[in-house]
C-alpha cells in the first residue's frame, strides 16, 4: 500500500478501536460485490461500525484523505448500489442493529440502520404492530437498506413504500456532520430533506438512525388465490378489480411455469398447468373484510379465472405467502444463476411488456419468470441461466438491457423498489432529460459537495454543474 493509504488504515483503526483491522484482505475482497450482478474494485478497507460516533470518525477519515465511501448494509441489493468503486472505504452497519425505542402510544419507533426488517416486525407483533415494507428480502435485508432503495413488497399497493414509514433520520454527512432529517411532529418545519435523502442510495451519506412509523396489524386478514388458463384473463382481472374501487392490501402475479416451479419447491397447493395465478390479500375490519373478499371473488370468476380458493386458515395463508416469496430459492432448481428485473409500467400495458418480456428471452435463447406486484405494475422477470456457458452472460446483460427499453417505451419508469445503483445509471437520460438530470445532481451535491458518497451510482457520466470524470460502466461477474 502506498503512504496515504497506510495512514488511512490508521485512522481508521483508531476510530473503530483496537481490535478493528479494517484492511483485512479476505474480508476486502468480500465486499467487492453485493447480491447484484456486479463485481466492483477492491476498497481499500471494510469498516464495522458500531456507533454514529465511529460512522462519523470513519468518514472524516475519507474526508481527510480524500477517499469515497460506500455504505452497505445486509448487501441483498440487486443493482450494485453497495458495490465499492475506485478508491473507497466500504461502512458495513450490521453491527448497528439494534432496536433503540418503540413507542406505541405515538406509534413510532427508532431503530439502528442494521436492523432486519422481519425482526422489526417480529418484535413488534406482540405490541399489534408491524413494519408495513415487506420487500421479498425482507428476512435478510435492512431496515438501513429499505431506506437507501425505497423498497416496497406486495403490500405496498395499500400501505405504500418505505419513504411512508419514515419519520426522521440521524444520518452522517460526507464530511462527517451528524444530523437529523424529518422529525416526529406531523409537519416538521422546513424542506423536506427526509424525503430527499430516502431513496437516495447512500449517495448523500450513511444513515445511523431511523424513525419508523408503527402501523397496526389488520383485525381480519383474508386471501385468495386465483388460477386463470390464460395471461390477459389475469391482467384484465388486475384492472377490474382496481376500476371497482376496491385497493387489496396486496395483489400478486405469478406465471405459470413459475408457479409450478413454486409447487415442486413448497407444496402450497399452487396449480401445475396455469398460465397465471394470483395472490390478493384483503385486510381490516372482520366484517367489511368478508363484504370485500365476496366483491373480489365475483370480480374474479367474472374475469374468467378457472378456480378462485381462500385460504381456510393462517396456515394456508402463511403457505401461500411462503411459495410468493419463495421464488428466488425455487428458481436454483432449474439453473444456478438468474438475473432479476425490475421496471414499472402502466397496468393496461401488462400483458404487452409480459408478451415482449418472453419475447426477448426467447431471442436470446433464455428461460423467464415472472413474477411480480400488479396492482401497481411493477415486474420483476427472472432471467435464469449457468454462467459456466460460454457467452451467457453477454446474452443475460443484453436481454436486461432490452426489457428496461420496453418498459420504458410502454410509458414505464427504471425501477419500483431496486433502485438504480449501476445497473440502470446509463439508462437515466432516457427518462429524464438533461434539466431533470442536473436538477438531481444539484441536490445530491447540496448534500455532499466533495462527491465522497458512493460515487459512480445513480446519475450518468455530465449530469449537474460538477463534472464527474468518465464513470466505470461497471464489471458483471
Amino acid at each position: 500500500m502506498s503512504v496515504i493509504d497506510d495512514a488511512l488504515l490508521a485512522d481508521l483503526r483508531r476510530a473503530l478501536g483496537a481490535n478493528a483491522e479494517p484492511g483485512e484482505a479476505v474480508t476486502r475482497h468480500l465486499h467487492r460485490r453485493d447480491a447484484s450482478m456486479f463485481v466492483g474494485d477492491g476498497p481499500l478497507a471494510v469498516c464495522y461500525p458500531t456507533s454514529t460516533s465511529q460512522v462519523s470518525e470513519i468518514v472524516r477519515a475519507c474526508a481527510r484523505h480524500d477517499v469515497a465511501f460506500v455504505s452497505r448494509g445486509s448487501g441483498t441489493g440487486l443493482t450494485g448500489g453497495a458495490v465499492p468503486v475506485g478508491r473507497s472505504v466500504v461502512i458495513v452497519t450490521t453491527r448497528m442493529n439494534r432496536i433503540l425505542e418503540i413507542d406505541v402510544d405515538d406509534r413510532v419507533a427508532w431503530v439502528e440502520p442494521g436492523v432486519i426488517n422481519l425482526d422489526l416486525s417480529r418484535r413488534l407483533e406482540p405490541l399489534g404492530f408491524h413494519f408495513a415494507p415487506d420487500p421479498s428480502s425482507q428476512a435478510a435485508c435492512s431496515i438501513g437498506g429499505n431506506v437507501a432503495t425505497n423498497s416496497g413488497g406486495p403490500h405496498c399497493l395499500s400501505e405504500g413504500v418505505t419513504s411512508a414509514h419514515v419519520l426522521a433520520l440521524e444520518v452522517v454527512l460526507s464530511d462527517g456532520a451528524v444530523v437529523v432529517l424529518g422529525g416526529l411532529d406531523p409537519e416538521p418545519d422546513g424542506l423536506d430533506l427526509r424525503g430527499a435523502f430516502v431513496g437516495s442510495e447512500g449517495t448523500m451519506g450513511v444513515v445511523t438512525r431511523i424513525a419508523v412509523r408503527l402501523t397496526p396489524l389488520p383485525p381480519a386478514v383474508s386471501t385468495l388465490l386465483a388460477v386463470f388458463d390464460d395471461m390477459d384473463d389475469a391482467a384484465a382481472a388486475v384492472s377490474s378489480l382496481i376500476a371497482s374501487g376496491i385497493v387489496p392490501a396486496a395483489l400478486e402475479m405469478i406465471d405459470g411455469p413459475l408457479a409450478a416451479v413454486l409447487e415442486d419447491y413448497v407444496g402450497a397447493g399452487l396449480p401445475r398447468d396455469a398460465a397465471a395465478v394470483l395472490l390478493v390479500e384483503v385486510d381490516g375490519v372482520a366484517a367489511g373484510v368478508a363484504d370485500v373478499v365476496d366483491r373480489v371473488d365475483e370480480i374474479l370468476s367474472a374475469g374468467r379465472a378457472r378456480e378462485v380458493r381462500r385460504a381456510t386458515d393462517e396456515a394456508e395463508r402463511a403457505l401461500w405467502w411462503k411459495a410468493r416469496k419463495s421464488a428466488f430459492g425455487a428458481i436454483a432448481r432449474i439453473k444456478p444463476d438468474y438475473y432479476l428485473h425490475d421496471t414499472v409500467v402502466p397496468r393496461s400495458r401488462l400483458v404487452e411488456v409480459l408478451r415482449r418480456v418472453r419475447q426477448i428471452a426467447a431471442d436470446h435463447e433464455l428461460e423467464v419468470f415472472n413474477v411480480f406486484h400488479a396492482g401497481d405494475g411493477n415486474l420483476h422477470p427472472l432471467l435464469v441461466f449457468d454462467a459456466r456457458e460460454p457467452g451467457v452472460v453477454e446474452r443475460v446483460r443484453a436481454a436486461g438491457d432490452q426489457i428496461v427499453e420496453a418498459s420504458l417505451a410502454a410509458g414505464g419508469v427504471l425501477s419500483g423498489e431496486h433502485g438504480i445503483g449501476m445497473e440502470k445509471r446509463d439508462h437515466m437520460p432516457a427518462l429524464f432529460d438533461e434539466d431533470d438530470l442536473a436538477a438531481q445532481a444539484w441536490l445530491r451535491d447540496a448534500f455532499d459537495p466533495a462527491g465522497r458518497a458512493n460515487p459512480h451510482k445513480v446519475l450518468p457520466e455530465g449530469s449537474g454543474c460538477r463534472e464527474i470524470g468518465d464513470l466505470p460502466a461497471g464489471v458483471w461477474a
